[in-house]
C-alpha cells in the first residue's frame, strides 16, 4: 500500500474524475508518486484511467523557408513543365523535391528527362491549401486540414507537440470502512521468461543473413559527421543534417586519420555538389541517424577489391515526434555487396530471398530516390492480412561519388530496410510503441514463430 492512497481515493470518490493535473494540484503530491498512488487503486479496482491526446506542430526553419518561398515538389513540377532534365534540378529538389513529386503524382522520369503528369489548374488547389496551413500553422500550431498536417509530420516539416492529459475516475466499488487494505491476497504465479520480439526478429535476421555469406558489421552509435553524411556523398547543406533531423552532440570527432580519404570525400564534394566542403562540418558529434555510416567505415577500411558482403542491425535515431509508426529510436537492417561484377538484378535477388526466408512470399520493387544511391528502389511485401502492399526499406547501387572515394570500388549494392515493420506486420500490431511500453500482457501473448 502506498503513503496517500486513502488521500487520494477519497479525493477521487468524491469528485467521481479528476485529472492527474487537478489530483496534484489539490493533494500536492509529486508527479511519481501520484502514478504509483493511481496504479495501486486501480489494480485494487477502485479507479480507472483515460488518456486524452492533442497534437500541435512546431514548424522548423525548412518548413518556415518553403511557406514564404516554394515547396520544392512544386518547383520540380514547374520545371518538368518546361522539358527540363534531372540535371537541371538543384540539390534539395534532387533530394527531396523529386520523391515527394513522384509521391503526388506531379511528374515521373522517362529517359532521364521529367515528364509532367497534371495540369497547372490541378495543382492549384494543392498549392492553395498548402499556403492555408502554412498560415495557420504559424498562428495556432494546427490546421484544419489534417492530411496536409500528417504529410508534414510525416516529412519532419512539423516538429510534433503531443498535449496528453490522463483523467481518473472513480468505479464505484465500495471503499473499506477501516484505515487501509488488505494485502494478503493470493497471487498468481509469474509466468516464466521469454524473448523480446526485437530479439527474435534480430536473431533470425542474423541467421539468414550468415546463410547468405555475410559478415555482421559493428560499430558505435556515436558518430561523426563525416562518417554519417559526408562519406556517403549528402552535402553539407542538406536539410536532413539540419536539428529538426538530427540528434547532435556538443563536441566534435576528429576526421580520419586517412589524409588521403577525407582529401578525396571533399573532392567529391566540391566537384559534385559546387561548394566549399567545410572540415568543421564533418567533425560535428551526431546520434547515427542510420547504420549506412558503418557501410561507409568498412569500405574505407578494405585493402583490397576482393568481393565482400556486409550486413548490421543496429540502433539509429531521428529526431522527430513519436506517433503509431515513427520512433526517435529504433532499428535498421543494413547490407552491402561490394563486388564490381555485381548487377541491379543481384540485389533485386538478395531482397527477395531475404524477404522469403522472413515469410514473406510477395515481394515487389518500386522506383524511389535516395541522396546516396543511383539507381535507387522500394522495397514493398503484400501483407495478406490487410490485403496491401507496403513499404519496409530502401535500396540501390551507391552512387559512384560514394564507393569510389572510400574504397576505388563500384558498383557497391546497399540497403536500408526497417526491423520494427516487417515485425509489426508479422504480429499484426498497428502501433510501433507497443515494442516498447514493457507492455507484460503484450511479451506473454506475442506469438512469433520464426
Amino acid at each position: 500500500m502506498y503513503k496517500g492512497e486513502e488521500i487520494v481515493l477519497d479525493l477521487i470518490s468524491k469528485k467521481k474524475q479528476l485529472t492527474l493535473a487537478a489530483i496534484i494540484e489539490t493533494t500536492k503530491f509529486n508527479e511519481d508518486t501520484l502514478r504509483r498512488i493511481v496504479e495501486s487503486l486501480k489494480t485494487a479496482g477502485y479507479v480507472k484511467t483515460t488518456v486524452s491526446e492533442k497534437h500541435k506542430g512546431k514548424p522548423t526553419q525548412e518548413l518556415l523557408n518553403y511557406c514564404t518561398s516554394e515547396f520544392p515538389e512544386f518547383s520540380v513540377f514547374k520545371k518538368a513543365v518546361s522539358g527540363a532534365s534531372i540535371s537541371a534540378l538543384s540539390p534539395v529538389e534532387k533530394s527531396i523535391g523529386i520523391r515527394w513529386a513522384k509521391i503526388k503524382g506531379f511528374v515521373d522520369i522517362e529517359n532521364g528527362k521529367l515528364v509532367p503528369r497534371k495540369k497547372q489548374e490541378e495543382i492549384n488547389p494543392l498549392l492553395d491549401s498548402l499556403r492555408l496551413a502554412c498560415n495557420q500553422l504559424k498562428q495556432s500550431g494546427t490546421t484544419e486540414n489534417l492530411v496536409i498536417m500528417e504529410e508534414l509530420f510525416e516529412r519532419r516539416l512539423l516538429q510534433k507537440i503531443t498535449e496528453r492529459t490522463v483523467s481518473v475516475s472513480y468505479t464505484g466499488k465500495e471503499v473499506p470502512l477501516e484505515a487501509g487494505f488488505d494485502i494478503n491476497v493470493p497471487a498468481a504465479n509469474a509466468p516464466l521468461g521469454k524473448n523480446h520480439p526485437i530479439t527474435k526478429i534480430t536473431k533470425k535476421i542474423k541467421s539468414i543473413m550468415s546463410e547468405l555469406g555475410f559478415q555482421e558489421m559493428d560499430g558505435s552509435i556515436i558518430e561523426s559527421s563525416f562518417w554519417n553524411f559526408d562519406a556517403l556523398f549528402q552535402p553539407q547543406d542538406h536539410p536532413a543534417r539540419e536539428l529538426a533531423d538530427t540528434f547532435y552532440l556538443d563536441e566534435n570527432m576528429p576526421l580520419p586519420e586517412d589524409a588521403q580519404l577525407v582529401k578525396r570525400v571533399k573532392a567529391a564534394h566540391e566537384h559534385g555538389w559546387k561548394y566549399k566542403w567545410d572540415p568543421r562540418e564533418a567533425s560535428k558529434a551526431v546520434l547515427r541517424t542510420h547504420t549506412t555510416a558503418l557501410s561507409a567505415r568498412y569500405l574505407a577500411a578494405m585493402k583490397d577489391k576482393k568481393p565482400r558482403k556486409y550486413f548490421a542491425i543496429g540502433r539509429v535515431f531521428r529526431n522527430e515526434a513519436t506517433d503509431y509508426k515513427h520512433l526517435a529510436e529504433f532499428h535498421q537492417v543494413e547490407g552491402i555487396i561490394a563486388w564490381e561484377d555485381a548487377s541491379f538484378t543481384d540485389l533485386l535477388g538478395i531482397l527477395k530471398e531475404f524477404y522469403r526466408k522472413l515469410g514473406f512470399e510477395k515481394i515487389r520493387f518500386r522506383p524511389s530516390y535516395f541522396p546516396y544511391t543511383e539507381p535507387s528502389l522500394e522495397v514493398e511485401v503484400y501483407f495478406e492480412e490487410k490485403k496491401q502492399w507496403l513499404e519496409l526499406g530502401g535500396a540501390g547501387i551507391f552512387r559512384p561519388e560514394v564507393s569510389i572515394p572510400l574504397a576505388g570500388v563500384y558498383p557497391v549494392l546497399a540497403w536500408g530496410l526497417s526491423l520494427e515493420r516487417p515485425l509489426m506486420l508479422l504480429l499484426e500490431l498497428d502501433d510501433i510503441r507497443t515494442f516498447y511500453k514493457n507492455d507484460l500482457d503484450f511479451l506473454i501473448s506475442s506469438r512469433l514463430d520464426l
